[in-house]
């Protein structure tokens, strides 16, 4: 028999504005423990000195966690023009050196070939698998890779300000696998004048916004206490992205356990992924079939 896990059946979401200096892990064990919750997970790392948006699902919610990862996220970031980083962001050691400084023209000009689908190769320094291992590990033993590319959707790039003429401003709209340090050397590579990541903040990703985010001060202040539980959000809005159909009471019994279940709809076709609910709990994520769901995640929730 499996052993149970330790903590609290409680599932939802909770959006952290996550301050700079910390892991996107060490903050995901925070607030499990702040929650006393047996389970808890987040939908995309941050870099350590990277901000903002870090959604963390609890309990069942963590069902839900590729679906957010799938999600379009946005980045406003700044450049620093004139020097190029091992690791492409401040934590680095200055690898190349430029005094040239494009205008703000140039800079505009030189956004658009990182618009749409592109290719990327992820910085040497990152959590990508080289023959098993991580390129960071290989990095620091001072090894030299060859990283292939990766595709990358960015649906927009925008330059807002430019604070001096070392740095730029920039916001960024993409998809899952992006590395915003690589978008910032690739760019000062294109420009002539080499490129890192000198500030980076996640204003939104998928249906979690900034503005709706508590501090993680505020979690280590409250921690098991109600007033944190009233910060939880409801695990649908994981599955935001995909329709709803309303399970039948025999529908929903079947679907949580595991069983394809009738289900009512006049949106969605055949094969479509999407989500059950019955009487206004989550019981499942499928693929609809002439009338019924056949489930691929089962959420074990009691209603309410």
């Amino acid at each position: 028999m499996a052993r149970k896990r330790k903590g609290r059946d409680i599932s939802g979401w909770l959006v952290i504005d996550k301050p700079a200096g910390i892991t996107s892990n060490a903050v995901v064990n925070k607030v499990r423990w702040a929650f006393d919750a047996n389970k808890a997970g987040h939908a995309g790392t941050l870099d350590p000195e990277a901000t903002g948006v870090l959604a963390v699902a609890l309990g069942e919610a963590t069902k839900t966690v590729p679906y957010i990862t799938d999600a379009l996220k946005a980045y406003v970031f700044t450049v620093r023009l004139g020097q190029a980083t091992n690791t492409d962001d401040t934590e680095g050691e200055i690898t190349a050196t430029s005094d040239l400084r494009p205008t703000d023209a140039e800079i505009e000009a030189a956004l658009a070939p990182f618009i749409g689908d592109i290719m990327q190769v992820p910085p040497q320094f990152s959590a990508v698998k080289i023959d098993g291992q991580r390129a960071y590990k290989l990095a620091r033993e001072g090894e030299e890779m060859e990283i292939a590319a990766r595709p990358l959707f960015v649906d927009s790039l925008v330059f807002l300000e430019r604070p001096d003429a070392d740095h730029v401003t920039l916001e960024m709209v993409c998809g899952k696998g992006g590395y915003v340090r690589a978008i910032a050397r690739d760019l000062g590579e294109a420009l002539g004048c080499y490129g890192h990541v000198r500030e980076l903040r996640r204003t939104w990703s998928g249906p979690f916004d900034v503005d709706d985010s508590v501090t993680f001060a505020h979690i280590e202040a409250n921690a098991r206490t109600p007033e944190l539980d009233a910060h939880l959000l409801p695990l649908q809005l994981g599955l935001t992205d995909l329709p709803e159909v309303r399970a039948t009471a025999e529908g929903a019994a079947r679907l949580r356990h595991g069983n394809p279940g009738m289900v009512l709809t006049s949106s969605v076709e055949f094969g479509d992924e999407c989500w059950a609910s019955f009487e206004g709990t989550p019981v499942a994520v499928g693929t609809y079939r002439a009338g019924e769901l056949h489930p691929t995640r089962v959420f074990n929730l009691t209603q309410g």
